[in-house]
């Protein structure tokens, strides 16, 4: 590698893209990154334009020019017409890089290989190799790679995609130097802060990137990186899948665990919009640090296991902080959580060993949509460290150190390590391996179809027609002198099926459509993890989703096996009750409050309570509405039953008196107390006592208007012809003194006048209340026991109406009271002022007594009372006026003589 890129490699670093071999960028990177792409613009551009002395070009010596920079990873090269170029993570750990930039740093290897990373490498030339032999695809034309390894590193990855684009490539084997091609496009990078760092800097030059396993949604920012493409899809799609997953399982309560990266960021990020509003709660969120830490590894296991969250939902990728939380775990020995896995470990098979299957059997994930590519596996296992691979290959051995752990070659670093020598008898089976197992193609299904894109878009162009083409007034690309932004325009436009069936295209924001299979970890007989497809999520923008997961199926974590773990804060209230949020707590945790009455929760979890429907109220246990108790006094009630049987016998007793007033008219005791009064009010009393019943009964509007009118004209009659009485018996003793002749005042004629005079005042009042404010029907709340009811009543309309008809008796009975307790003194015999003074003071007792007791009385209780000081009051002038008399006539018929009478 050139001095030049060494030092865009070391500046890298400098500028806070550390190649420490996580994957990540630190949180001054992010805000340096367009720093550095402009500053590895400047320094690209300079090196293109200066003599080959700066790019460490020596033409002196053996006649063959050499590049003085060592490269820090190796690379791969073939050529062809069109070079495609590749960026891979074949190792995951960088060495520190040169911070003074005064020196090349020597031996500088990456380390750690990831046998997935190479079997994606082998992809990419399979499918190369694979379009060359097809004819039809690209005739005449044959494809070429340069695939670089990235060291999962940022300036590691920026650094081999400006040598590719630029010529320049330093470690490219087998190759004479400032021989190799400029690459027009690149596939790659694995990680999503890596391809935002090549993006941004190649994106101004319309240099396109198609990758094959970055999905941070951040990527489908067109304005940011207009020339990226992949073939995975946007973790967008992923973080409404989970969201919907975790509230059709009803999981409300989990744990985050992400790297701090910008795959776990923003997949996070994307995860909580997803879930807000949704009822899904976050318990805890931990991010994984970007240097190793075994305290605070420990630390996000402590969490994970102390924690009531038993969903844990990981946005890792396949990293050592990744792995190292795993070993954590299950040394913890934490086995009651249910595992939710992006899909970058999902499928991941280091992770799947039986030795972490006691913590993570039955995990669930999303995964790529897995292919069978015909012939991969063949080709995997072709590789042999011959001389011939060996020199072409610069990661070969690390392959087959790894896979069968031996060492190729003798020297002091063999010596001193454990390792036996590789006999060279060694063979790649299929399945055997993490590199030779093509059971799960996924990543690799994604360099598939990244390779057939850019060879389709480069179809397109060959199918150009001179004068039909879009560029420069109707040019077609030179397929031997590719532009990168002719690649990007075409490439927009593909639209093909794979070899293996599946139609593919790019979106407006260059992304695929999501398609994802739920992966379930089952574990075999043999104890080793069996990852089974239990269902898909398909998505895309403007279509509905498709989800389904076949419950059936699903092997469930944390121990709860056939049976859907539950992972909640706060078990669901009952019904009855409803939900109260827990102060300075996520709203999952809350407490359960009854419901307040009048308010119902029919169902378990309730959030509110219900308020119940107008005339309706809660049950006991508040689950239900039921209609409120209707509350009127009516006939079926033991309390109406009772007052009906009192109203009918008084009216009876009445009806009976006046018989016997009939039926002994002639006698002298009736004719002395002026028979026609007597029955005038025995016919009173008994439309008194028939009017209690009235009283009874649910109130409409014409027993409303009914009940008081006939109350107070009924008992306005009664008491005229009892003062009547009271004023005849009055002036016939007060005119049988000298010069007296007041009975000419009283003939029977005016005594019925006087009658009629006083009840048509009654009647006027009456009239006038009915047209003005009459009494009508009412509904009002009340409570008896533990519940409400709703009373039916009369409104009275008008109070002075109402008012004005019981001053009215009162005036009547209050003058009647006083005339009779003037003539208490007169004969005994014929006087009868006693009898009707004691009558009246019972009536204006009962009706004193009534007004308190009126007011205070609830529900029908207060119609009760009404009805009782009707009857008592009747009574009273009932037996205190016609009970001697009756007594007399019916048992002593002796003392009904005019003779007995008059003897006093």
């Amino acid at each position: 590698m050139s001095l030049c890129l060494q030092s865009v490699l070391s500046a890298s670093s400098w500028f806070g893209l550390s190649p420490t071999g996580d994957g990540t960028l630190p949180v001054f990177g992010l805000v340096s990154l367009q720093v550095m792409s402009l500053w590895g613009w400047l320094w690209l551009l300079y090196c293109l334009h200066v003599p080959g002395s700066v790019w460490g070009l020596d033409g002196g010596g053996e006649g063959a020019c050499r590049l003085t920079a060592k490269p820090v990873s190796g690379s791969v090269y073939r050529a062809g017409d069109v070079v495609i170029g590749g960026l891979f993570p074949i190792h995951v750990e960088a060495p520190l890089p040169e911070q003074e930039f005064r020196s090349i740093k020597e031996d500088s290897t990456c380390t750690i290989f990831k046998q997935r990373a190479y079997r994606w490498l082998q992809t990419m030339i399979f499918a190369v190799e694979e379009i060359n032999r097809d004819q039809a695809l690209l005739p005449n034309l044959t494809l070429g790679f340069l695939a670089a390894d990235t060291c999962r590193t940022e300036g590691i990855t920026l650094g081999a995609a400006l040598a590719m684009v630029s010529g320049k490539e330093a470690s490219v084997v087998g190759t004479e130097c400032g021989t190799t091609p400029e690459v027009p496009v690149i596939i790659g990078d694995a990680h999503s802060s890596a391809s935002m760092v090549v993006a941004q800097t190649l994106g101004p030059f319309d240099l396109p990137m198609v990758s094959y396993f970055a999905t941070c949604a951040c990527l489908s920012d067109t304005w940011r990186y207009p020339s990226f493409f992949r073939t995975v899809p946007s973790d967008a799609f992923q973080a409404r899948g989970m969201a919907k997953l975790l509230r059709q399982l009803g999981w409300v309560w989990v744990g985050l665990v992400s790297e701090d990266d910008d795959y776990g960021k923003f997949g996070v990020q994307l995860l909580l919009q997803e879930l807000q509003g949704s009822g899904v709660c976050v318990a805890y969120s931990e991010v994984l640090p970007k240097l190793p830490s075994k305290r605070k590894i420990r630390h996000i296991a402590d969490t994970i296991r102390g924690s009531t969250a038993r969903v844990v939902v990981a946005f890792v990728g396949f990293t050592g902080h990744a792995e190292g939380l795993m070993e954590e775990v299950v040394r913890q020995n934490i086995t009651d959580k249910q595992w939710i896995a992006s899909e970058a470990w999902v499928t991941y098979s280091t992770i799947a060993a039986p030795t972490n299957l006691p913590s993570f059997a039955g995990t669930i994930g999303f995964a790529l949509k897995k292919a069978d590519i015909p012939g991969l596996g063949p080709f995997l296992t072709r590789l042999h460290p011959d001389g011939d691979y060996q020199k072409s290959d610069p990661f070969l051995r690390d392959l087959w150190e790894e896979m069968f752990v031996c060492s190729l070659g003798v020297d002091l670093s063999v010596t001193l390590s454990s390792r036996r020598l590789c006999t060279g008898s060694e063979v790649i089976r299929e399945g055997e391996s993490q590199y030779a197992d093509v059971s799960q193609l996924r990543a690799s299904y994604n360099v598939y179809k990244a390779v057939y894109a850019i060879a389709y878009a480069i179809q397109d162009m060959m199918a150009c027609r001179p004068g039909d083409g879009v560029f420069n007034g109707g040019q077609c690309p030179d397929i031997r002198k590719l532009q990168p932004s002719q690649i990007v325009h075409y490439l927009r436009g593909v639209n093909f099926s794979t070899p293996v069936g599946e139609s593919f295209h790019f979106d407006m924001k260059g992304d695929p459509p999501a398609s994802y299979d739920f992966i379930n970890w089952h574990v075999t007989p043999e104890g080793t993890a069996e990852f089974v497809q239990v269902g898909h999520f398909l998505s895309s923008e403007g279509s509905d989703d498709q989800f389904h997961i076949d419950m059936d199926k699903v092997v469930w974590g944390g121990g709860s096996g056939d049976e859907v773990l539950v992972s909640v804060c706060s078990a669901d209230c009952p019904p009855g009750t409803r939900h109260a949020v827990q102060k300075g707590r996520p709203v999952c945790c809350f407490d359960c409050l009854s419901c307040a009455e009048g308010e119902i929760s029919n169902t378990t979890g309730s959030v509110e309570c219900i308020r119940c429907p107008e005339r309706f109220w809660s049950n006991p246990d508040r689950t239900a509405c039921i209609p409120q108790l209707v509350d009127f006094l009516s006939f079926s009630d033991t309390m109406g039953v009772i007052l009906s049987v009192i109203s009918v016998s008084g009216a009876t007793l009445t009806a009976g008196a006046l018989a016997t007033f009939l039926y002994h008219r002639h006698t002298a005791l009736v004719k002395a107390n002026n028979s026609e009064l007597s029955f005038l009010l025995l016919l009173s009393l008994k439309i008194c006592f028939l009017c209690a019943l009235v009283f009874i009964g649910q109130p409409n509007p014409w027993t409303c208007m009914l009940r008081h009118t006939l109350f107070g004209i009924s008992f306005v009659f009664c008491i005229s012809c009892l003062l009547s009485r009271t004023v005849v018996v009055l002036v016939a003793f007060r005119a049988t003194l000298p010069g007296e002749n007041l009975m000419r005042y009283f003939s029977p004629t005016q005594q019925r006048m006087g009658i009629s005079l006083c009840t048509l005042i009654q009647v006027l009042i009456c009239v006038l209340w009915l047209a003005l404010a009459p009494p009508r029907p009412a509904e009002r709340r009340g409570r008896e026991g533990r519940g409400p009811r709703v009373i039916l009543e009369c409104e009275v309309g008008s109070v002075v109406g109402f008012s004005l008809v019981l001053g009215y008796i009162g005036l009547l009975a209050s003058l009647c009271l006083l005339l009779a307790f003037l003539a208490r003194k007169l004969p005994d015999n014929f006087n009868e002022a006693k009898f009707i003074t004691f009558s009246m003071l019972i009536f204006c007792a009962v009706w004193i007594s009534f007004i308190p007791a009126y007011v205070s009385s609830p529900g029908k209780y207060t119609v009760a009372v009404e009805i009782f000081a009707i009857l008592a009051s009747s009574f009273g002038l009932l037996f205190c006026l016609f009970a001697p008399k009756c007594y007399i006539i019916l048992l002593r018929p002796e003392r009904n003589t005019k003779k007995h009478i008059m003897s006093k």
